[in-house]
């Protein structure tokens, strides 16, 4: 499963709540604001660790780029918008709004 979080996860607790759902295999794919919580060292820097010991997480490369973000959680891997293609077509998707 595809996991999309498009939502800062300062703002409202969506990540909280896909964290809670993903199983091994899947990924989560951080989007838009939802890129704000990859930021090394953030208050939300430990909900994407404890996502990565279940499932691999990505960013959207554009989506750091548009907000400046450069240092993030070690293991958080990058992905551009052939990527997000590629997500798509091998998973099943669920986007958190």
């Amino acid at each position: 499963m595809l996991h999309t979080v498009n939502k800062s996860p300062f703002q409202n607790t969506t990540l909280e709540s896909c964290i809670r759902f993903v199983r091994s295999g899947d990924v989560i794919l951080l989007i838009e604001d939802g890129v704000l919580a990859a930021q090394a060292g953030s208050a939300k820097s430990a909900l994407l660790e404890e996502a990565m010991q279940k499932c691999e997480v990505q960013a959207l490369s554009a989506d750091l780029k548009a907000r400046a973000l450069t240092d993030l959680v070690p293991g958080v891997k990058i992905t551009d918008y052939n990527g997000f293609v590629d997500l798509v077509e091998q998973h099943a998707t669920h986007s958190w709004l």
